[in-house]
């Protein structure tokens, strides 16, 4: 359903509460409270009721100022994508200026797995949202995708990196694949060879990969089918002669 109101276009109010005890209220202050708890105790950790008591206010209060708990979620991933570093090199550098792009995003959500899981669910529309996506348009536009190739990449670029941050952040060591004593490669390299043939001829690859290559390696993927897709950047095609 398409929600009548824009969270981010929504005029702040004006609190009416003071005195020496309690701060004025704001949309600001609940959000911020909202995403100090979101990356202290995780997704399940944040609620309209502990922001309303840490700001020691009833829960009745905040909907003057949100909506309901999908809105605050909204505003909360915006706050938190502004620590995106959305800055490059020079003109020209596109492919080390986009994996900066990648790596800032991935930084930011690995650093916080509750917001990862958040990104995930929430519908990221807001001014940094919008910040991210009109930066990843205008590399691929240097790199010469075409528009409509470069609109759908910065979709595989954002779910992939959301969701390996979201699989992989806050993991306990013994479930990481990287852990040579952990529980994914005792499972991997006990497998037998004649129930699980090809699991136990690439058990050593299929637990490699690890301090960043295999991030390294699906963008260069991602990057090498986004590219050749690309009327644009295609294969040249024939002439009539075959040439």
């Amino acid at each position: 359903m398409v929600r009548a109101r824009n969270p981010f276009e929504a005029p702040e109010v004006t609190s009416r509460r003071g005195g020496p005890v309690k701060a004025p209220l704001s949309r600001q202050a609940i959000v911020t409270e909202a995403l100090r708890q979101l990356r202290r105790d995780g997704l399940p950790g944040m609620s309209l009721r502990k922001v309303a008591t840490a700001l020691k206010t009833g829960p009745a209060s905040l909907y003057a100022y949100v909506d309901d708990l999908q809105e605050l979620q909204a505003l909360v991933l915006d706050r938190a994508l502004g620590g995106v570093d959305t800055r490059g090199a020079k003109r020209g550098a596109w492919r080390s200026n986009l994996e900066r792009l990648v790596a800032s995003y991935l930084e930011l959500l690995f650093a916080s797995p509750g917001l990862a899981q958040l990104a995930l669910s929430a519908i990221a529309v807001g001014p940094n949202a919008l910040r991210i996506t009109e930066r990843f348009l205008g590399l691929l536009e240097e790199a010469g995708v075409d528009r409509r190739t470069a609109a759908w990449a910065v979709d595989l670029f954002l779910l992939y990196a959301t969701a390996i941050a979201a699989e992989h952040g806050g993991r306990e060591a013994k479930h990481d694949p990287a852990n040579p004593k952990g529980a994914v490669a005792r499972a991997v390299r006990g497998v037998s060879a004649g129930d699980y043939p090809h699991i136990h001829a690439a058990r050593e690859e299929i637990l490699s990969g690890g301090g960043g290559q295999r991030v390294a390696w699906a963008i260069d993927v991602l990057l090498k089918g986004i590219l050749s897709s690309s009327p644009a950047r295609g294969p040249q095609k024939r002439t009539a002669r075959g040439r």
